[in-house]
């Protein structure tokens, strides 16, 4: 018997790797495949699944799981910083999905409480699904993402409501007072087990959680045990066994360690969660299928487009652009695992019959299918489609135009998209060395902080084609872009390039191809994080404290600085630095691009990115850091705007005619640099110090512009 279950499980388990295979190719969601490999795997199929039992109790693991985790990530502040977009979008589209599918299903021959459960089901959307395709995608902190995932949760909170609901009332046939007598013993029954939860959470779970946290693996066996625990409780009180598997997660939500033991069991929750999806599939009658076809195809497709519409009309009366609420309409424009989950729940409750429950799970694999499409490829559907959603966006879209400062300042030196933690260290930086910058960002949160240091910020996501469209970018001498993706990078600066923009453009990349990509198309400098940290981690890893002994028993300390590349003492000499006398401390080595220099002289001059040990009396070497970290004042009015050119000729009967550059020491004289000769239709480049000048030369001189303009008026030389 025993050995019967598993063989079928190792058959299923192949089927499943094989079809997932081929999902990952046609770039489909893994419940899509789950779904196909219990309709091969069934009596529709293969016939290989006899050992039902075992397969249905996997599921219910897997199911239970699902909530568990779902409760544990569930972050209430998440809704509260998106505003409330969140609620209204949420809600209001449930409540607007359930109305008209009530009517849908209704006309299509359904009774009452077959009609409210599917359109019920058609509510919610697929938190693991979009969550998954928006990481990918690099949306997920995006407004629209944010705003998405904010509805998702409430969402969520709505189906475990109904759920709730749906196993208070039973099988639904008692009389009206018995089954309000019910309602009332539940909620009786859920409100004393809130409170205990409230209970523990606030006065065990803190301390027992930081105290097994010393070992993972018992923290993550103590998660489960909890889960599994609860679950009995709310399946004793009358409630299932998920929603107490729910309740176990959000009692653990608010612990520091939530992050840790969710990412532990993301992995054994998507394993066991396949045989729900197969048990779902294996019971999935295709002979029973085929005259709901028509059925599933209306339903399907007013959830692929009736749900979208239904978020942008929310979001535009509330002040969103149309892009934003398109991109977050489309995250709904599928059914979830709650929908099949819920119409389970109403066939084991007798509510509806395996017709609805089928029709459901059609409805499910073709929303799933399209909608994860419509998502990888929002981009071009909304450029195909922006004209025409202008009706779900108001005159004046001010929920996005809160943060926007446009051109608020004469001029800047830098305009920075994108304030991630790249981006952000970046302007930290710029700032530091006396730069003027300007930042765009997608998150209202982020500008605002930004804001409130008085750097002008402007509300803008690179990937909306309307974008520039909202940059000062005519004041501003650089534009440095931090957004890590190929395609946006290289539509901004066609998109630049249209607008003829005059300044300067930096670019991220996140290897070499994609910057030499970049340079090829017109960018001038080419940011690469990846790499600069590696080089900067590889110093770390060479510096020179662990060439020093470790066991000096006398009253001193030894200390590793970074000189920063703008310190004050870049670039001099140890002599020149007199830090032994001020602070009475010594540099011990110094350690650069991985050689370490042990006992350097006095005339030792120091590189920004050096580490320097320095030895001396544990007070007098934090004086000696702060001395080292003092960086250079930038004063923005005597720093030349941009380097000019001119080609002077050198005249007849010139002094500087006949003399070599060595002689003329023409940089000094001139305070400008000859990058190029001229000589009777001859380029001579970079020309050397032995160079005899002639009567005639045209000279390619670069400089400050001032002292350019002055040796022009004095043309020729």
């Amino acid at each position: 018997m025993y050995e019967q279950t598993f063989y079928e499980i190792a058959l299923i388990l192949g089927l499943a790797a094989i079809l997932g295979t081929v999902g990952l190719v046609l770039r489909q969601p893994l419940i899509v495949t789950f779904l196909a490999t219990g309709i091969l795997a069934g009596p529709s199929g293969f016939s290989l699944i006899k050992s039902y039992g075992q397969i249905e109790l996997l599921a219910h693991i897997g199911i239970s799981l699902l909530l568990f985790v779902v409760g544990l990530r569930l972050d209430l502040r998440l809704i509260r910083s998106t505003g409330p977009v969140a609620l209204a979008t949420g809600l209001g589209q449930i409540i607007f999905t359930t109305l008209f599918g009530f009517f849908i299903a209704y006309g299509m021959g359904f009774s009452f409480i077959g009609s409210l459960y599917i359109s019920v089901a058609l509510t919610f959307s697929s938190t693991i699904i979009i969550v998954k395709l928006l990481s990918d995608k690099k949306e997920i902190n995006a407004l629209h993402g944010k705003i998405a995932v904010g509805f998702l949760i409430v969402q969520d909170i709505v189906a475990i409501v109904s759920m709730i609901i749906l196993t208070a009332i039973g099988g639904g046939m008692e009389a009206e007072g018995a089954t309000f007598s019910k309602i009332a013993l539940i909620a009786a029954k859920g409100f004393a087990l809130l409170a205990g939860l409230g209970l523990i959470m606030r006065y065990v779970l803190p301390g027992l959680t930081r105290r097994l946290a010393f070992n993972q693996e018992l923290l993550i066996l103590f998660a489960i045990a909890w889960a599994v625990f609860i679950s009995a409780i709310a399946d004793y009180l009358g409630f299932s066994k998920e929603v107490g598997a729910f309740l176990g997660g959000i009692s653990l939500a608010s612990s520091g360690y939530r992050e840790a033991i969710a990412a532990r069991l993301v992995s054994v929750r998507d394993f066991l969660l396949l045989f729900f999806f197969i048990d779902l599939g294996s019971r999935l009658e295709i002979t029973t299928v085929g005259h709901q076809i028509g059925n599933a195809i209306y339903l399907s497709l007013f959830v692929l487009i009736g749900n979208p519409l239904i978020v942008m009309a929310i979001m535009g009366f509330m002040g969103y652009r149309r892009r934003t609420g398109f991109l977050a309409g489309l995250t709904v424009a599928q059914i979830s695992e709650f929908s099949l989950i819920l119409a389970a729940l109403g066939v084991t409750l007798g509510h509806i019959t395996k017709e609805a429950m089928n029709l459901v799970t059609l409805v499910g694999v073709i929303t799933i299918c399209f909608s994860s499409y419509m998502i990888i490829y929002s981009s071009v559907l909304y450029r195909w489609l922006a004209s025409f959603l202008k009706i779900f966006e108001r005159k004046n879209p001010y929920r996005e135009n809160v943060v926007s400062a446009g051109c608020v300042v004469p001029e800047v030196d830098v305009l920075l998209i994108g304030l991630g933690n790249y981006g952000s260290n970046l302007a930290q930086h710029l700032i530091e060395r006396g730069k003027r910058i300007a930042a765009v960002d997608f998150d209202p949160q982020v500008l605002e902080v930004w804001q409130a240091r008085g750097i002008p910020v402007v509300f803008g996501d690179v990937g909306d084609p309307e974008f520039l469209d909202n940059l000062p970018l005519h004041c501003s001498a650089w534009i440095v872009s931090t957004v890590r993706d190929r395609e946006l990078s290289l539509t901004l600066l066609h998109l630049l390039k249209e607008r003829r923009y005059e300044g300067r453009i930096a670019l991220t990349a996140m290897n070499e191809e994609e910057a030499r990509l970049y340079y090829s198309h017109g960018a001038h400098v080419v940011l690469k994080p990846f790499s600069d940290a590696s080089e900067e981690a590889a110093d770390s890893l060479t510096e020179a404290m662990h060439l020093l002994p470790g066991d000096i028993d006398w009253p001193f300390a030894l200390k590793e600085i970074r000189l920063k590349k703008s310190s004050v003492y870049a670039g001099q000499r140890i002599r020149d630095m007199n830090i032994r006398n001020l602070t009475s401390i010594s540099i011990l080595a110094v350690s650069r691009a991985g050689r370490v220099y042990l006992e350097p002289d006095p005339d030792f001059q120091l590189f920004p990115g050096d580490r320097l040990v320095i030895m001396g009396e544990p007070a007098m070497l934090k004086n000696a850091e702060d001395m080292l970290e003092e960086t250079v004042h930038h004063d923005l009015h005597l720093e030349p705007k941009r380097i000019a050119t001119a080609e002077v000729e050198i005249g007849h009967n010139s002094p500087i005619a006949g003399k070599s550059l060595a002689e003329l020491r023409f940089r000094k004289t001139y305070g400008t640099t000859i990058i190029g000769i001229i000589r009777k239709g001859e380029r001579i480049p970079m020309p050397g110090a032995n160079e005899i000048l002639n009567e005639g030369d045209r000279l390619i001189l670069i400089g400050k512009p001032e002292t350019i303009e002055k040796i022009k008026k004095a043309s020729p030389l």
